[in-house]
């Protein structure tokens, strides 16, 4: 008898959890992955919960753990320009005129984006009305990791109490597919003392940190000069490292740096695309790995990367890797794709999420192998990662729910979001 609300994918090539290209047929049951059979045991019927995965890949739904959803409504709008200039002149100034409507629209496009290249869980930190990014994470059906960007320069104390909000109200929310963390933004926008304020705040709560760290040369001089240390060296003071912690970008480390990051398990969020768009530089993700470090892959935000496609930032994550270590055997395949995948759902906090195993949360991307990209299909691994387009994604499930099948979204209106989201953008920045 078949289970309920369940859903086979049939005579599929899968990457398994063991990092191998396998073949079988998928069940999911409710919103997990409730068995693995061999291939060819069930014959496919046109019942409508059984999807044929012959000619198909199937992989863990990406996830983009660092972003910020809502500034789709930026892409474009400040470009070729280094990052403090970027922020200060350009970005902040223009984000004081967002408004509630703003945050829900960009983050709406955000999530039509992620879906359509096969993301299924995001790791949001942003301004203000992050309730707006939750309504958008419970309305799409994917995943979301949410923050308050919280800068303490500005309204500290203020922005503080919006995270703590944040977190009592919609931790644990959308059938647990909401969880919600701390986003001080960076050790240049947030003393140590506040810094330390906000460990006790969150450390209170039981909350995670997400924060930005050593993304640029000029932030590691600035924090030696006005503190005699370098960034991780200050905050490992503070007792956020200590709460559970994902930093974003770390391209520039020292040594010891990275000893503290392995001593208090500190994850990474590697930003490939925006670390080369800012000329911020390269991270050194295979020393970090060596250390026993996770290590992530993110998009950064539309107006920094410009686009929220992670296939891109795997591939490009494997090519500067290999680049930097002057050895094409860096970071091959699949180990960039478990760095999307699994390793990415470690990063942001999330348990049996990002493999395709027994009792894993049942959030996948089923790839169409049938573009000429695609051809001949000796390593479905290797062809995803350094051939495919994220145009490929077909069908995306997250915690049991079809949320696109055959290309169509099943749960967001694609034409009126991004209708309403043009007068957002138009009304935000006078273009």
């Amino acid at each position: 008898m078949p289970f309920e609300n369940e859903i086979i994918i049939c005579d599929v090539k899968y990457f398994s959890a063991e990092g191998k290209v396998e073949e079988g047929n998928i069940f999911i049951t409710n919103d997990k992955i409730s068995r693995i059979t061999p291939p060819s045991k069930i014959e496919i019927t046109t019942g409508k919960n059984i999807i044929n995965g012959r000619g198909k890949f199937l992989t863990a739904g990406f996830v983009n753990a660092h972003t910020h959803a809502s500034m789709t409504l930026l892409r474009s709008y400040a470009d070729d320009l280094a990052l403090m200039d970027w922020l200060n002149n350009h970005i902040w100034p223009i984000e004081e005129k967002i408004k509630r409507r703003d945050i829900y629209f960009g983050a709406a496009l955000a999530a039509v984006e992620m879906i359509r290249g096969g993301t299924t869980t995001f790791m949001d930190m942003y301004g203000p009305c992050m309730e707006e990014v939750a309504k958008v994470v419970d309305e799409s059906g994917l995943r979301g990791v949410l923050s308050r960007g919280i800068v303490g320069i500005f309204d500290g104390e203020e922005r503080l109490q919006s995270n703590v909000d944040l977190f009592k109200n919609f931790n644990g929310a959308a059938n647990g597919r909401i969880k919600i963390m701390f986003g001080p933004h960076a050790i240049y926008t947030c003393p140590p003392d506040f810094l330390k304020h906000i460990a006790e705040v969150a450390g209170g709560l039981g909350a995670e940190i997400h924060m930005h760290m050593n993304e640029t040369l000029d932030e590691i001089n600035e924090c030696m000069k006005n503190y005699g240390k370098r960034p991780f060296e200050v905050v490992a003071e503070t007792g956020l490292l200590d709460l559970g912690f994902l930093a974003a970008h770390c391209v520039h480390l020292s040594d010891n740096e990275i000893e503290i990051m392995k001593s208090k398990k500190v994850r990474v969020a590697h930003n490939p695309t925006s670390n080369m768009k800012l000329a911020s530089g390269i991270a050194p993700v295979q020393k970090l790995l060596d250390s026993g470090i996770t290590v992530a892959i993110g998009t950064d935000g539309a107006s920094s990367n410009n686009n929220l496609d992670m296939l891109e930032e795997i591939r490009l994550a494997t090519f500067l890797a290999k680049i930097q270590t002057m050895s094409p055997l860096t970071i091959p395949a699949d180990v960039a794709l478990k760095m999307g995948t699994v390793e990415g759902a470690k990063a942001v906090g999330l348990e049996k999420v990002g493999q395709i195993a027994q009792g894993y949360k049942a959030d996948l991307t089923l790839w169409d192998m049938s573009g000429v990209e695609w051809q001949p299909t000796y390593n479905p691994t290797s062809l995803l990662v350094y051939s495919a387009n994220s145009s490929s994604a077909d069908t995306v499930i997250v915690d049991g729910k079809i949320l696109m099948q055959g290309r169509k979204l099943k749960t967001l209106d694609e034409e009126k979001i991004i209708y309403e989201f043009n007068a957002c953008a138009n009304r935000l920045t006078g273009k």
